[in-house]
């Protein structure tokens, strides 16, 4: 049983049960599996979810190599650099606090 938390600023704004099922062949354990998914599921929050609500990268209309690539190496240097001078709010970091449309 998994609870998921929507935050907006410091406020809670959804605490909602969810339940999840998972069919896997994997030899593991319940704990082993459960925390294979949650650093999937750490992963997609830290960096896939902040590329692409603040920086637009599944509305990018660039398609053609190598310059997909590059722009994410950009975006991920962009999302480190903020990271290493201590920012937590990625869109707020970025230059005029821009979200992405």
């Amino acid at each position: 049983m998994l609870y998921r938390h929507l935050l907006k600023g410091q406020h809670l704004i959804i605490k909602k049960k969810q339940t999840r099922y998972y069919i896997s062949s994997l030899n593991e354990t319940v704990e082993q599996f459960a925390q294979r998914i949650r650093n999937y599921w750490h992963v997609e929050n830290k960096v896939h979810y902040v590329r692409d609500v603040t920086q637009g990268e599944d509305a990018s209309r660039i398609r053609v190599q190598p310059l997909p690539n590059l722009f994410a190496l950009a975006r991920n240097l962009a999302l480190n650099l903020y990271r290493e001078q201590g920012e937590t709010n990625m869109a707020q970091a970025q230059p005029g606090g821009r979200i992405w449309p």
